[in-house]
């Protein structure tokens, strides 16, 4: 009977020992390099938001929170490491509306389930898609734009950053609503610019943050936003509503954890991001690069990402899209 006593002691004593060990680790976190993986080529919306948050993070807490670009597979590639990752916050994924909530109706054998393998962490922005083509066809507004599809009709090209992406299904719910005959070429991420500019392709809708610079610069001309309002880094940019098409809709940007990553860590790394967001400076440089930075709770991201992927799970049905 004193055996047992002793026993129930011992393991009485571990479990506290380990509870406390616990608690100092995750008070502690983080102690080491974070790492950061985006599920596309670098320049585009998804790297560019990540950046910016992990020089924030990296500024914080002392510690290097890089950044990997693992392109690929429509956005599974990355979504497949980190939901396969240790989950101890060490590694996290920043990822886009298109792997998390298009791609699980499109793929029908993913390995990995964005929306069972990830732990929502924080929205990163909210992120209208701009019309824009190739300064090199001369179009430079709504009107020129309609008289350039029809004079050419049958031999339009329009890119995306892939098939089932935001890009690709608003490019073809815009062909469709405006009858423009367009063939849709996908491309793995930020490709798909270099070509627009190249004049390769006649149209895209990009994300405004990775489109702004080049309008700016005067690669690209923007002739409309497929945002509800028009957008503050463009004021004259008209909406696709405004010209008669009957759009509204965008793209969003996340931060993800493995699942089973511990609620404190998942907690503490929602608050940091959202403190960063707030910062006027960071805020300003967001909007400016036409990034809505919206702050969310883990409760409230959760229920978006859930939301999100039920809004759109049978707009992808009804495309007929298939994946290569």
């Amino acid at each position: 009977m004193r055996l047992n006593k002793n026993i129930v002691v011992f393991f009485g004593c571990l479990i506290s020992f380990l509870s406390i060990a616990h608690s100092q680790s995750i008070a502690n976190y983080p102690d080491k390099q974070i790492k950061i993986i985006v599920s596309f080529t670098a320049g585009g919306t998804t790297d560019i938001l990540a950046r910016e948050v992990a020089n924030q993070m990296s500024i914080r807490w002392k510690v290097p929170v890089i950044v990997e670009n693992k392109p690929g597979a429509s956005g599974n590639m990355g979504t497949e490491i980190v939901g396969r990752a240790t989950p101890d916050g060490y590694t996290l994924l920043a990822n886009s509306i298109g792997p998390i909530s298009i791609n699980p109706t499109l793929f029908g054998n993913l390995t990995v389930n964005p929306q069972t393998a990830l732990q929502p962490v924080a929205l990163l922005g909210d992120v209208p898609n701009i019309l824009v083509v190739p300064t090199t066809i001369g179009v430079k507004n709504w009107k020129e734009f309609l008289a350039y599809v029809k004079a050419h009709s049958g031999n339009i090209n329009y890119g995306s950053t892939g098939i089932g992406t935001t890009s690709h299904l608003i490019s073809f719910l815009f062909s469709q609503k405006t009858g423009i005959d367009a063939s849709h070429i996908p491309y793995k991420g930020a490709e798909a610019t270099r070509d627009l500019i190249a004049g390769r392709l006649q149209f895209m809708f990009a994300t405004a943050p990775s489109v702004i610079p080049l309008i700016k610069a005067g690669q690209l001309n923007a002739i409309a936003v497929s945002s509800k309002k028009r957008i503050s880094a463009m004021p004259d940019l008209p909406t696709l509503n405004e010209l008669g098409v009957d759009i509204a809709t965008g793209a969003w940007f996340g931060l993800f954890a493995p699942a089973g990553t511990n609620p404190a860590i998942v907690k503490k790394l929602n608050e940091t991001v959202v403190s960063i967001l707030e910062e006027p400076a960071i805020r300003n440089k967001l909007l400016s690069l036409g990034a809505d930075p919206i702050l969310m709770n883990v409760q409230e991201f959760t229920k978006f990402v859930r939301n999100d992927f039920a809004l759109w799970a049978p707009i992808v049905k009804a495309s007929g899209a298939k994946p290569e």
